[in-house]
């Protein structure tokens, strides 16, 4: 039922976009069709001595008719149906040649007393045009034709001229003010809503600003501190260990001032130059593992399944899933010992890093509270799933699906990984 609603609802939608955009259209038939009798029965009653020629036509056509009937329609239908059809016609060009309808209203008004086609002038002109001394031009012109074709007394032709003329030309004005008025807040609305998007952009572009700022003084600077201390203490300890872990620490430190050079890039937006350092996938988790083992973690990885080649995004997701799990595990449970497993299928990749409880209570370490919350955003636009929480023995696990084939919302399916929950 609600998808049958929501499909006729896109329907109603669509069809009402439609038909707005060709109401301008629609409008112009209406008003060219629907007043065709109206205009006929006006065109045809003018036989009884109004306007210029109406009398006129109507005595000629008797004396034709009594001499040559099939002649005297002819000359019927040139006088009387003919013009009524081409006024509507030029009903049709009333937004784009005005000046086809008035002229043909003013004839006809002149000519026949038929005052529909100059009603509808009127009020088209005053709607879609702002010539106000052309439109009281034309208003005067067919004031003084409705003098003409109507022989009545002052108060008859004040009354014809303001029924007839007035206010269809008063009616136009208004419905082309406030047209006009509409058209112009909506204007006013798109260029608010304009700025107000520039000013937003400018405000994100001046915060990113900011931040690129502060990061460089502050976790730049630090850093570059960092990897001078510890490039000295290599240069002038005796010991190997503690020359090996220097020399750890300053490649470490180098390499973290790298990443961090290419973050702030894109913080400033900077798209001249943009980095072009290979990003590390799975065949680097050697050198990850490798770099936390020589800083006293012990690991245990272990690799089962077999499947496709992984595409570099799969790659890239579960190396920051492994780097972000390592060091949570060395920041919060120091000492303990970490497990690593990477199992493949045909159809995806799991990821899964489990430490220990810490041998020994440790110092809180000062943490962001949003690596795992960025974790979670890179997996689910990877089309995978992330879960992560306390063990019963007190360590904690991590464990992310990435899904190597399938299209994103599909359900995982762990796939004979013999370390999956409830297995």
């Amino acid at each position: 039922m609600d998808a049958r609603g929501g499909d006729v609802g896109a329907l109603w939608e669509r069809n009402r976009e439609w038909w707005w955009q060709r109401r301008l259209y629609v409008a112009d038939w209406l008003y060219a069709i629907l007043p065709l009798p109206f205009s006929g029965v006006v065109q045809l009653s003018s036989g009884g001595g109004f306007g210029l020629f109406g009398g006129l036509a109507a005595g000629a056509l008797g004396a034709l008719a009594s001499v040559n009937l099939p002649a005297a329609l002819v000359a019927g239908m040139v006088l009387y149906v003919i013009p009524v059809l081409w006024a509507g016609a030029t009903v049709l060009l009333r937004r784009s040649h005005p000046h086809w309808l008035l002229v043909t209203a003013f004839v006809l008004l002149l000519c026949f007393a038929n005052f529909f086609p100059a009603m509808i002038a009127l009020y088209s002109y005053a709607v879609y045009f702002d010539d106000r001394r052309l439109l009281v031009g034309w208003f005067a012109l067919y004031s003084l034709a409705m003098l003409v074709a109507y022989e009545a007394n002052a108060f008859g032709q004040v009354f014809l001229i303001g029924m007839l003329l007035v206010i269809p030309m008063t009616f136009g004005l208004w419905v082309g003010t406030r047209r006009q008025l509409i058209d112009r807040l909506q204007e006013r609305a798109e260029r608010l809503e304009r700025e107000q998007h520039m000013m937003a952009e400018q405000a994100i572009t001046a915060e990113r600003t900011r931040i690129a700022r502060e990061m460089h003084d502050v976790v730049a600077h630090r850093v570059s501190l960092m990897v001078l201390h510890a490039g000295g203490l290599e240069v002038s300890t005796d010991d190997p260990r503690t020359v090996e872990a220097a020399g750890l620490i300053r490649t470490t430190g180098r390499e973290a001032l790298s990443e961090l050079r290419g973050i702030l890039g894109v913080l400033r937006d900077d798209t001249a130059a943009a980095p072009t350092a290979p990003q590390p996938v799975l065949s680097d988790l050697d050198r990850l593992v490798g770099e936390w083992c020589a800083a006293g973690m012990r690991i245990t990885r272990e690799d089962t399944g077999q499947g496709p080649p992984l595409p570099a995004g799969v790659q890239r997701t579960a190396y920051r899933i492994v780097q972000e799990g390592l060091t949570n595990a060395a920041k919060h449970a120091p000492g303990a010992a970490v497990t690593l497993r990477l199992h493949r299928s045909a159809r995806q990749l799991e990821v899964e890093v489990a430490n220990e409880p810490a041998p020994a209570p440790a110092a809180p370490m000062p943490h962001s509270g949003f690596g795992l919350t960025g974790l979670r955003e890179r997996v689910a636009l990877a089309g995978g799933s992330l879960s992560a929480g306390a063990c019963p023995d007190g360590g904690w696990r991590m464990r992310a699906i990435l899904r190597t084939d399938n299209p994103p919302g599909t359900e995982e399916v762990p796939d004979g990984d013999p370390h999956a929950p409830g297995r």
